[in-house]
């Protein structure tokens, strides 16, 4: 515990300066991080991290998350160009190695790199609207109540099993708890927010965080339980690796921006 309270200082002093910061400097660090992702990603799957295969999904990584606005550049290609470019290159792939690297396996890093890029690069994208840096904290701070919430309320009064067969410490009392803690934060931010978030919106986002982020947590401890492992690296001591942290991140940013839920 006290391995992972210093790191979860450490890394999360580090890492709220670098949103503060914003610009080029907090995409790169997202570029890093979404590019550790798909390594542990990789790893996790028993492909290896640096074969040609996996190659193609750090291209693609790149290609999602490249910093274009900071840099003042506009994407080569628009997404779903870049998706079909991605799947046409994996099955390729299969046809040159004549099945050795089979379609199961490029199938999956095929989904591990949309599901890696398209989230981090709404993570940066948020950064670089207008008013981004609040709906950068907004989106995080609804995050995180919803998991110290479903927390602390699970392991207080939990006692009703929410998915045992996926993830056997979740209750459904700590998920509502984590829910109405979200709530809470979006409708403090709305309040302090000086009309730039109206309430209905603050509802929705804080909603959304809760659901969806408990969702994308669930997703994680799903595969890893395919693979039978407990995190997905050892970047964090105490936190395993950059998808252990950010499970519920890059599925919450991208479903945030497709509803139209920021103003």
């Amino acid at each position: 515990m006290r391995q992972r309270l210093i790191t979860g200082i450490v890394a999360g002093v580090f890492f709220l300066a670098m949103v503060l910061w914003g610009g080029l400097a907090y995409h790169l660090l997202i570029l890093s991080m979404a590019l550790i992702g798909f390594y542990e990603f990789a790893r996790m799957i028993r492909v290896s991290p640096f074969g040609g295969t996996a190659l193609v999904g750090y291209a693609g990584i790149l290609a999602f998350v490249f910093p274009y606005q900071p840099l003042g550049l506009h994407s080569p290609l628009p997404s779903i160009s870049l998706l079909w470019l991605l799947m046409i290159i994996f099955m390729i792939i299969t046809v040159g190695t004549k099945n050795k690297i089979t379609i199961q396996t490029v199938s999956i890093l095929f989904l591990g790199t949309v599901y890696i890029g398209f989230g981090f690069s709404y993570m940066a994208e948020s950064r670089h609207m207008e008013h981004g840096l609040l709906w950068t904290f907004l989106l995080l701070a609804c995050i995180w109540a919803s998991d110290a919430g479903a927390y602390f309320v699970g392991k207080m009064v939990g006692k009703t099993k929410l998915w045992p067969a996926i993830s056997p410490n979740k209750t459904v009392e700590g998920s509502i708890g984590g829910i109405v803690l979200a709530l809470a934060t979006a409708l403090v931010f709305a309040g302090l927010s000086e009309g730039l978030l109206p309430w209905d919106k603050a509802f929705a986002i804080g909603l959304s965080c809760a659901v969806v982020g408990q969702l994308g947590d669930l997703v994680q401890s799903a595969y890893k339980r395919v693979y039978d492992i407990k995190d997905s690296g050892n970047l964090l001591p105490g936190h395993g690796g950059i998808l252990d942290r950010c499970d519920s991140w890059i599925v919450v940013f991208p479903i945030v921006h497709m509803l139209m839920l920021l103003p």
